[in-house]
């Protein structure tokens, strides 16, 4: 699906207290943008902003950085929450590519990776956010208890992810072939809004991935 562009996307994010301008000035600093030392959940790709919005609101004791690619596509989340007060939220254009340019090594608590692109050809496999290069990434900026929290409905994505967390010295828990049908165990499961639209048509996969 094309990305529909909005005109002046960036200045009016600008205009908005959830957006950091600059998200690399704030390497290892993170903690003084949100004046305090509570844990920090980052989601790559982040969407219309519906996941965040509502974990950080139900969770004030943890820090959440919402991060997208596009600003016109995180324009749409500063627009979700630009009325609200939820202090402990932030918005940021960044390349996940260059994640580590962004986080100190050991910095971050939790990395939420919902519905990415499964880039389904295999000449776009290192594309994946879970694919090796990435998954390397992510070690570096998670510290010794952080974790990976993924979901998604395209299974041919789902099983090479499983793949590569094994093959890059990841233990997997928390596994779910149908996750809605598995809220028992899951109640705790915040929808996305692709989640919301197209659960109904087939299995939503889920796992909880560790830095060995």
């Amino acid at each position: 699906m094309r990305l529909r562009n909005v005109k002046n996307a960036r200045e009016r994010l600008i205009d908005n207290h959830y957006f950091i301008e600059e998200p690399i000035n704030n390497k290892g600093l993170w903690h003084k943008v949100f004046g305090n030392d509570n844990p920090i959940h980052i989601e790559i790709g982040c969407g219309k902003g519906q996941f965040m919005a509502t974990l950080s609101k139900l969770n004030p004791d943890i820090n959440y950085i919402a991060i997208e690619k596009f600003d016109s596509v995180l324009l749409r989340a500063e627009e979700k929450i630009k009325d609200e007060d939820i202090p402990n939220l932030r918005l940021c254009i960044i390349d996940a590519g260059s994640i580590c340019d962004y986080f100190e090594l050991g910095e971050i608590d939790r990395i939420y990776l919902n519905f990415s692109d499964p880039w389904p050809k295999k000449h776009h496999a290192k594309r994946r956010l879970t694919s090796p290069l990435f998954l390397e990434s992510y070690r570096k900026i998670l510290n010794k208890d952080g974790e990976i929290h993924f979901k998604t409905d395209n299974r041919g994505l789902f099983e090479y992810s499983l793949e590569m967390f094994n093959e890059c010295n990841y233990s997997i828990k928390n596994i779910s072939l149908d996750l809605h049908k598995d809220l028992e165990k899951y109640p705790f499961n915040i929808t996305t809004e692709f989640e919301d639209k197209w659960s109904k048509l087939g299995p939503i996969y889920r796992l909880e991935a560790k830095p060995r």
